[in-house]
C-alpha cells in the first residue's frame, strides 16, 4: 500500500501556525481563560464548593441535571445519567474541590500560555460535561473556541509561556529524536 502526505491547505497553515496569527490566538485564549478562571475563582470563594459544605452545590446541580432525564427528547441522556448517579453523587465532595480547582487550572494556563493546547483540552472537556449535563450557558461559545485554541497549539501560547516552554520540551515524538544510532554522511568514511 502505497503511502501519500497530504500537504496543509495555506489557508489552515495560516490560521493555525503562522505566528502573524498569534495575535488572534492570545485574545481567545485569554478570554477563555478568563471564564475559566473566573467560574473557578467564585466557586473557591465558597464553601458549598471547596469549604466546610463542600458538595452542597454540586448536589444541587447534579439534582438539575437529573431532573432532565425525562420525556421524549430528555437534555440529558440516560448514559450520561447513571454516571453522574453513580459516580458523581456519591462522592461529590471530591468532585467538587476538583471541578474547582480544575477550572482555576485551566484559566491560569489558558492566560499565562503555558501548555495551552493541553489546557483548552481540558476546559473543552469540561464544557463538554456541562453541556452532557444540561447546562447550555456561555459552555458552547468556550467549546467552539477551545476548538480552534487546540488547533493552533503550536502559536496559540506564542505570546505567553509556550513560546519558550515548548522549545524547550523538544519535539520527543520526533523519528530524530527516537534514533538510537547516528550513521556517517555518505561522503565522510567513519573511524
Amino acid at each position: 500500500m502505497e503511502h501519500h502526505i497530504i500537504e496543509e491547505s495555506r489557508i489552515s497553515a495560516f490560521l493555525f501556525s503562522n505566528t502573524k496569527m498569534a495575535w488572534f490566538w492570545t485574545i481567545i485564549r485569554v478570554y477563555v481563560g478568563w471564564i475559566w478562571l473566573e467560574a473557578g475563582w467564585v466557586k473557591a470563594h465558597k464553601d458549598v464548593w471547596v469549604g466546610s459544605d463542600a458538595g452542597v452545590a454540586l448536589t444541587g446541580f447534579l439534582k438539575g441535571a437529573l431532573g432532565k432525564t425525562g420525556g421524549e427528547h430528555p437534555d440529558v441522556q440516560w448514559w450520561y445519567a447513571w454516571f453522574l448517579e453513580n459516580v458523581v453523587m456519591k462522592h461529590t465532595v471530591g468532585w467538587s474541590y476538583l471541578v474547582t480547582y480544575g477550572e482555576i487550572l485551566v484559566g491560569v494556563a489558558m492566560i499565562i500560555g503555558a501548555l495551552t493546547g493541553i489546557a483548552a483540552f481540558f476546559g473543552l472537556f469540561m464544557n463538554l460535561n456541562y453541556l452532557l449535563a444540561g447546562t447550555v450557558s456561555i459552555n458552547p461559545i468556550s467549546f467552539t473556541l477551545s476548538i480552534g485554541i487546540i488547533l493552533a497549539w503550536r502559536i496559540s501560547g506564542y505570546f505567553g509561556v509556550d513560546r519558550y516552554l515548548l522549545p524547550a520540551l523538544g519535539q520527543w515524538w520526533s523519528p530524530k529524536r527516537i534514533s538510537h544510532t547516528q550513521e556517517a554522511p555518505p561522503h565522510q568514511s567513519q573511524v
